[in-house]
């Protein structure tokens, strides 16, 4: 067996543990940058048919042992029409994941925005070579 494989003593627990006082309740899942980023991607620019995470607006994902999450997203301008919607769509979609326990999104501008940000799938999306 290798060393890094997980024995069945070190699993996390799935179910609660007895106590004088009744069972508790299993712990809650452990919030991951994969679940924060997968949820992300579900919210969309309403001008531009890309996710906010390939146009390249979240700068920074925090996650806390007690399952809060902070996130740093910028927009594409100070202008943006969406500057209201679209970091409560990102707050309500990361509230959604199992084990998240709070979620501040702030916006911030510096270091600005640019097309650079974007990835390679949102510049084809978009016909940005």
């Amino acid at each position: 067996m290798s060393e890094d494989a997980t024995t069945p003593q070190e699993a996390a627990p799935t179910h609660g543990a007895w106590t004088p006082s009744g069972e508790t309740p299993p712990p809650a899942p452990r919030v991951t940058e994969e679940a924060v980023i997968n949820m992300v991607k579900t919210v969309f620019d309403p001008e531009i048919p890309v996710d906010v995470y390939e146009l390249g607006l979240i700068y920074a994902i925090e996650i806390a042992d007690d399952g809060k999450v902070k996130v740093e997203m910028t927009l594409t301008t100070p202008s943006c029409p969406s500057a209201q919607e679209l970091p409560g769509q990102v707050e309500e979609s990361v509230r959604l994941i199992p084990g998240v326990t709070d979620v501040l999104v702030e916006v911030v501008w510096d270091p600005p925005w640019h097309q650079g940000r974007m990835s390679e799938d949102a510049r084809l999306a978009l016909n940005m070579y």
